[in-house]
């Protein structure tokens, strides 16, 4: 029931009366009008969600990708510097060192990411004294501000590479 007041200070009442079918009615086409909107809201949620999420520079039978898309977060993994025929072996810290930020850098521009949006970098050195060497190449190829790092002597590297870098960049 639904009570009207008139300007007079009396009421009005009307009753209003729902066959059980026009019930069946709204609410059926209310039904439907809410299931298609969540399928639409699904639809957009798990293509958004897939788009997102990507692996970078993943060859098939190996058992790591270069990075990693999840979101607007890139994880780069450990990133070696070998020379112009894959050796690391026969070339210093400096040579390495600048070969691995460019090998991050690949993977970064690969993403669609800047080198200026990494914020967390591990270095990994098999000796600590080329920390020296590797900070001064360090300093002139990473970007300012300078993310976060950790240095860690590691007991060896594959391949017998004197360093490796890893780091996760998040796209601003």
């Amino acid at each position: 029931m639904i009570r009207f007041h008139n300007i007079d200070g009396t009421y009005n009442r009307k009753i209003m009366i729902f066959t059980g079918e026009t019930m069946q009615n709204r609410l059926s086409k209310t039904a439907q009008r809410c299931l298609l909107g969540a399928a639409v809201m699904a639809l957009v949620t798990l293509g958004s969600a897939s788009a997102q999420n990507k692996a970078i520079g993943f060859t098939k039978g190996n058992p790591f990708s270069d990075g990693f898309v999840a979101g607007n977060t890139l994880y780069i993994a450990g990133q070696q510097g070998p020379d112009s025929h894959g050796n690391v072996t026969s070339t210093d810290i400096t040579t390495q060192t600048t070969n691995a930020i460019a090998a991050v850098k690949k993977v970064v521009e690969e993403a669609g990411f800047k080198m200026t949006d990494l914020v967390s970098v591990t270095v990994y050195v098999a000796d600590v004294n080329d920390v020296a060497k590797m900070n001064d190449v360090y300093k002139k190829l990473m970007p300012d501000p300078k993310p976060a790092r950790a240095t860690v002597q590691v007991a060896g590297l594959i391949g017998g590479a004197k360093i490796e870098i890893s780091a996760v960049a998040v796209k601003q």
